[in-house]
């Protein structure tokens, strides 16, 4: 028996697990041949060729694919990555794989000098990282693991040895990045809050004098289009910002970039939601927890709601010397359609994000074959360039699940249906054109393949298994 196959028989011992089903042509044994392809025996690279080492919010994503072939493999996954954290409990958006050449990459480890300029933040010493975060999905995929097989978590001790370190995690988010004041949590950098060149970050990174071209080399380029990645003009910013950062000794509070960013916030409350279940399932109260992620629902909304535009926007905190709040960025992203998988969402706004997701700006079952990244009719719109436009299968899967938070089930059908054929069709690409399906990017790519299990395997009524709690406000 092959490793793939290894993967995908259920266990004898486990009833939880999911039969396979009989071709082995079929999505569930092609998905699980790209998760078993990108394995590196301790964590999955989200493709071999682009990304040869292990990302933080793709670690998460993948576990909850992984969950429905091994939860013990889910596990480590998520193991794995926590224990890169850092001291001042931030989770690096890279853990970097010291068998990979240098230059296979970039920013390398070289660049970042984590054990070094993050020193004083409590980076570890024997495993080299970045220094900035990605999207706090992990509380959420720790629960959903263990949901998938809560007798092997509890014979291993799972939660109890996740938990202190997802609670230090939004420790850091909670407080360290409150940089608005606000209660909200603000990224630092286009690439913390992961859709790295995202229309919406145009306004806040023209203020940011770029790297020379001559410092750094673009790895990207030997893996990808130019014409589908981001400008050597971003990159020379990102590269400035992340540089900047780093010499700061990665202290939060001093950048020229600080953006308060709705689906990176909705994520950090769902993932309150979980660790409240995780707290309960411990013996804990868990009942903080939950009121800690209905004030920040309120405050995503006092922040971040936009009626106007009918969805959320980014505030960029650099972007008012008048108003210290900062001032919302007028761009349509898919962030914004993201707090519809927070249940205490009033239920005027769950109508009105519903609404501009199935409009003309996105075409939600309409005129796009999968949610784009960015608005359709917004004058930045480009189907192929990365994160201004083109579908990502990680964001569908957030919003399908969103809308049947919201009891939203045949407009959630609207998305699992096409995911579920792209993925295939497409041989489960890194994105695609949102109008006609064409892959974009890596193919063979982990979190597509991970998410199209879990869409394909899991039941179409989340809120319970998600570590939700509430309804919708009137």
């Amino acid at each position: 028996m092959d490793r793939t196959a290894q993967l995908i028989t259920p266990s004898a011992a486990r009833s939880i697990a999911y039969d396979p089903p009989g071709s082995s042509h079929s999505l569930h044994v092609r998905a699980a041949r790209v998760l078993e392809d990108n394995w590196t025996g301790v964590s999955t690279v989200p493709s071999r060729g682009l990304y040869p080492h292990q990302w933080s919010w793709d670690s998460a994503f993948i576990a909850i694919g992984l969950r429905h072939l091994s939860p013990l493999r889910a596990q480590t996954e998520l193991e794995s990555l926590l224990a890169a954290q850092w001291g001042d409990g931030r989770v690096p958006h890279i853990v970097f794989n010291p068998s990979v050449p240098l230059d296979a990459y970039f920013p390398s480890p070289d660049f970042w000098r984590s054990s070094t300029a993050g020193r004083t933040a409590g980076a570890p010493r024997t495993v080299q990282t970045s220094g900035i975060v990605q999207p706090p999905v992990h509380a959420l995929a720790v629960w959903l693991v263990h949901r998938a097989d809560p007798g092997l978590s509890r014979a291993r001790g799972f939660l109890a040895r996740m938990y202190p370190r997802l609670a230090a995690w939004h420790r850091y988010l909670l407080h360290r990045r409150d940089l608005g004041g606000g209660g909200l949590a603000s990224v630092v950098h286009p690439w913390e809050q992961g859709m790295d060149n995202s229309p919406a970050w145009d306004l806040p990174l023209s203020r940011v004098t770029p790297a020379p071209a001559r410092s750094f080399r673009r790895a990207d380029l030997d893996h990808g289009a130019a014409e589908d990645r981001p400008t050597d003009l971003d990159y020379g910013r990102y590269v400035r910002l992340a540089t900047d950062y780093r010499d700061a000794g990665y202290a939060d509070g001093g950048g020229e970039f600080a953006v308060e960013d709705p689906a990176f916030n909705a994520l950090l409350i769902a993932s309150e939601h979980a660790l409240a279940r995780i707290a309960d399932e411990l013996g804990a109260p868990g009942t903080a927890r939950h009121a800690r992620a209905e004030r920040l629902t309120a405050a995503l909304v006092e922040r971040l709601w936009d009626p106007a535009s009918g969805m959320f926007l980014c505030r960029d905190l650099r972007g008012s010397a008048q108003d210290r709040r900062g001032a919302l960025i007028p761009e349509r992203g898919v962030s914004g359609l993201i707090p519809l998988l927070l249940p205490g969402l009033p239920r005027d706004i769950v109508t009105a994000v519903v609404r501009t997701a199935s409009g003309p700006h996105f075409g939600l079952g309409t005129t796009t074959r999968l949610l784009p990244s960015y608005d359709l009719l917004g004058e930045a719109f480009d189907p192929h360039r990365y994160w201004r436009g083109p579908a990502w299968f990680n964001t569908a899967w957030l919003l399908e699940r969103g809308l049947r938070t919201q009891g939203e089930h045949r407009r959630a059908d609207a998305l699992r249906e096409p995911a579920l054929e792209l993925a295939e069709t497409t041989d489960f690409a890194e994105y695609v054109d949102p109008y006609t399906g064409e892959a974009c990017g890596a193919t063979g790519f982990s979190w597509t393949a991970a998410l199209a299990l879990d869409l394909l395997h899991s039941d179409t009524t989340v809120t319970a298994d998600m570590g939700l709690k509430g309804g919708n406000r009137r």
